[in-house]
């Protein structure tokens, strides 16, 4: 039954399960985790290097040639580094939250489909470690339990600055999941598959097949923006906003725990960029030539994946980090409502193009301005909540708000002024006519 069960995956199965075959699916095991770790520290050094170009610097140069093996000496250093526990922590949940971060990224890795078809003594089998007809649920379920180890981490460390960088991050990752999910299925409903491996090969035929052409460039744009958000890369990195929470969640962690929280934020970057290739870009589909058949997928793969890579890097050396009103904002009310409707749209063109029509013309009439009124209201409610402008611009429009000239509430300032020491060296005293406070005429 399980033979059986198995043959429907993979063609390594075919002929049962035995020894040979435990082995191949053991080194396949650990030829894909000692490759994504080796990426990993290729990325760090990456990511130092050209953002060290780009800012005018020269990067690590020391450890190796061009500083590659900088990595490698960070790695080797903190792991001698003394491990910390706070005194306050709750230590079994302290201890498991960087395994709850990493193991994730490394299992979502997992059920990508690198190459094509090879043959290894007699066996022929995909290059993926995995090809479950649950792919894609799989692949949700480890983006879900990656937002514990953060939530845990900060939650278990018994610090307030921790605590506030978990709580963001359950926000922000939870927030960002939605349009994540719904993009996801927009692809499901085109290729009628969960199996990684099935969307790949509903791309292979030619380019124009690939699913960013086909599903219009919206569900990738969506895609690629909260999947950003969900590594907490910038300019969505307000799990780590230093200048505000000291470091965030890991603010109480220290050599290889610390570490492991590090790993898992490259390891995440380089595991979606490969999950980007494969439900928008093909996979590993590609030209190849009469010789080292085996070899051209792989390499196609490589290069679409370093593509993205590079795009992350650049976006962290160019973009400022966003407020985080403007994150939730960006999430609640345009991500998610554009990957809803885009997500109608292509289910109805998938049962004709009356109905695909139809949809878009109720999403653009009636939606679409309810839509916009929402986001109107919402920005006018967030208005009444801030304090009275502190600055008026002209006299006429002074009277009409019921403010003074210079601007200054009614009432806000004391005939005496703000007494000495509630925030200055002096009294401070409310502005008078024609002392800069209000517009020259």
């Amino acid at each position: 039954m399980i033979s059986a069960i198995a043959a429907t995956l993979d063609p390594l199965f075919d002929h049962g399960v035995g020894l040979a075959v435990f082995l191949i699916v053991l080194i396949r095991v650990a030829v894909a985790f000692a490759a994504l770790m080796v990426a990993v520290m290729l990325m760090i050094w990456f990511e130092r290097k050209l953002i060290s170009d780009m800012q005018n610097r020269i990067g690590p140069n020391r450890a190796g040639p061009f500083g590659l093996l900088q990595s490698l000496a960070d790695g080797i250093k903190l792991f001698f580094k003394e491990d910390l526990m706070p005194t306050g922590a709750d230590r079994r949940v302290f201890l498991l939250a960087p395994y709850l971060s990493i193991l994730p990224a490394f299992l979502a890795f997992a059920i990508v489909p690198i190459g094509g078809l090879i043959t290894i003594a007699g066996h022929r089998f995909e290059l993926q470690v995995a090809d479950p007809p649950m792919g894609i649920l799989f692949l949700l379920a480890m983006s879900a339990i990656s937002v514990y180890g953060v939530m845990l981490a900060g939650w278990s460390s018994g610090s307030k600055y921790p605590l506030l960088g978990s709580v963001r991050a359950s926000a922000q990752m939870v927030s960002y999941e939605a349009p994540l999910g719904i993009t996801i299925v927009t692809v499901i409903l085109l290729t009628g598959s969960l199996s990684t491996r099935a969307i790949v090969d509903a791309q292979a035929a030619h380019f124009w097949d690939w699913n960013l052409i086909r599903l219009g460039i919206v569900p990738f744009l969506i895609f690629m923006i909260a999947v950003t958000a969900e590594m907490n890369r910038p300019p969505f990195d307000l799990v780590e906003a230093d200048s505000e929470l000291v470091g965030g969640f890991n603010t109480e962690y220290s050599s290889l725990r610390f570490a492991l929280f590090y790993l898992a934020e490259f390891m995440n970057t380089v595991t979606m960029s490969a999950i980007i290739v494969t439900l928008f870009l093909g996979g590993p589909d590609g030209p190849g030539f009469p010789f080292l058949r085996w070899l051209w997928p792989i390499l196609w793969f490589l290069g679409k994946t370093f593509v993205f890579l590079f795009i992350y890097v650049w976006l962290r050396a160019a973009l400022p980090r966003l407020r985080y009103d403007q994150l939730m904002n960006l999430g609640w009310k345009w991500l998610i409502p554009i990957a809803l409707g885009w997500m109608l749209f292509v289910a109805g063109l998938r049962i004709n193009e009356a109905w695909g029509l139809g949809i878009l013309g109720v999403l653009v009439v009636l939606v679409g301005p309810a839509l916009y009124r929402a986001v109107a209201l919402g920005k006018r409610a967030g208005h009444l909540g801030e304090p009275r402008a502190a600055v008026v611009a002209s006299p006429g429009l002074a009277k009409r708000s019921g403010l003074p000239a210079g601007g200054v509430p009614a009432g806000a300032v004391p005939a005496g002024g703000v007494p000495a020491g509630a925030g200055g060296s002096g009294p401070v005293h409310a502005p008078k006519p024609g002392s800069g406070g209000e517009e020259a005429p």
